[in-house]
């Protein structure tokens, strides 16, 4: 996954998270949601963490729908440690880009 996503670089979507920590794009994976639009969903459990649609809405990158079920988001550790704990989330893990070498 290129953090280049939803047209937003790392370095744009990383910020200054409350308490000193700083905050970076993770990608969190969902279980596919039953009787519910992905995207409700995914701001419903962004919410949770962050306190607000409005908040989790600022901080959510990217929804994936197609191949996987969940979004990238900017995250604090605390966070992540918070909502990896959540019913229905499997696994967060931070977005990284990969560049090919090529000969």
């Amino acid at each position: 996954m290129a953090d280049a996503i939803g047209g937003r670089s790392a370095s744009a979507a990383t910020a200054e998270g409350g308490g000193g920590s700083a905050a970076a794009v993770h990608i969190v994976y969902v279980e596919k949601p039953e009787g519910e639009e992905p995207e409700a969903y995914h701001i419903r459990t962004l919410a949770s963490v962050l306190g607000s649609e409005e908040a989790a809405k600022e901080a959510l990158i990217y929804h994936y729908k197609t191949a996987a079920s969940g979004f990238s988001a900017k995250l604090t550790p605390d966070q992540v440690a918070e909502i990896s704990k959540k019913p229905g989330v499997l696994q967060v893990v931070p977005s990284r880009t990969y560049q090919l070498h090529s000969v």
